[in-house]
């Protein structure tokens, strides 16, 4: 399929009970690239605040980082291409 997007692993998003706190530096980032105000709100274009609430809960197993990451996290990241029934498609570019 010419379609599909170029993607090296299919990551799946998992739960969590209860928020997760994202890291500092991952706050900077959000903050740098206009995602998240001042007082630490999110504000990603296009997700509906249920949606966020939803996206909080959940991380992923990153390939890159060989780490778990809250998804949001992931969500910014440039190796991300998409979601897709509960799977993230990631290019797998070292960061």
């Amino acid at each position: 399929m010419s379609d599909e997007l170029e993607h090296k692993h299919e990551v799946e998003v998992k739960q969590r009970e209860g928020r997760q706190k994202l890291p500092d530096d991952v706050k900077d980032i959000l903050k740098e690239g206009g995602m998240m105000d001042e007082k630490g709100k999110l504000k990603l274009k296009g997700v509906s605040p249920k949606m966020l609430k939803k996206m909080k809960q959940e991380y992923v197993e990153c390939p890159v980082l060989k780490s778990d990451i809250h998804f949001v996290q992931c969500f910014v990241c440039k190796n991300f291409q998409s979601r897709v029934m509960g799977k993230v498609l990631c290019k797998g570019d070292p960061l």
